[in-house]
């Protein structure tokens, strides 16, 4: 993890319910991950550094404005081999952005490999920078 890293409780229902209690819910660590942000006159690169999350464990949405990622990393177990005690719980991630509306949120692209979302998050076209002609008459 990087100096930036940082990690957040949230609340999670658990799946084991304790005998003693009809209901519980367990503090579970989230992090907060690593995010370099990249901005060019067509708009904006987002790269997050998500380890262990494949896409069936990644959530990328954009509502009223905010951009939300949310994913949990799956620990992987060899072939042939069963799981019998666990001191590194599967992460969860998560990490939300409010976006300015000079970005066009329709043409967001996104590409997760070895670990890092790549997110292409173009600028309208009436709000990117252009170059106005002065005539001499």
């Amino acid at each position: 993890m990087s100096d930036t890293t940082q990690v957040i409780e949230r609340e999670q229902p658990t799946s084991v319910t304790p005998s003693t209690q009809a209901k519980s819910a367990e503090r579970r660590a989230t992090i907060v991950p690593a995010v370099d942000v990249f901005e060019d006159q067509t708009g904006i690169t987002v790269m997050v550094d998500l380890p262990g999350v494949s896409k069936d464990r990644l959530d990328v949405k954009v509502q009223d404005g905010n951009l939300v990622i949310e994913a949990e990393a799956r620990v992987p177990t060899p072939a042939g081999l069963r799981l019998r005690h666990a001191e590194m719980p599967a992460p969860s991630y998560f990490r939300a952005f409010t976006l300015s509306p000079d970005f066009d949120t329709a043409k967001i692209e996104a590409n997760l490999q070895d670990g890092m979302l790549t997110l292409r998050i173009p600028r309208r076209e009436e709000a990117r920078p252009r170059r106005i002609e002065v005539k001499v008459e």
